[in-house]
């Protein structure tokens, strides 16, 4: 691990930096498959809604 020594002979360590590199940009394959995802996504949510919504509104009077 690389360190330094300050005055007063403290050490101070450091933590390794990672490489930095450019993003790419999305492949078509990929724009396609993450709007499939969203899509997706989108169904579960609005039916898990619609359920929680026709659960409570039909729900039995005691």
């Amino acid at each position: 691990m690389p360190y330094t020594t300050e005055d007063g002979g403290r050490i101070n360590n450091f933590a390794h930096e990672p490489k930095v590199y450019q993003a790419q940009a999305p492949t078509e394959n990929e724009k396609r498959n993450n709007l499939i995802l969203v899509a997706v996504s989108t169904i579960l949510v609005l039916g898990g809604i619609a359920i929680a919504f026709y659960a409570s509104t039909n729900a039995p009077v005691a």
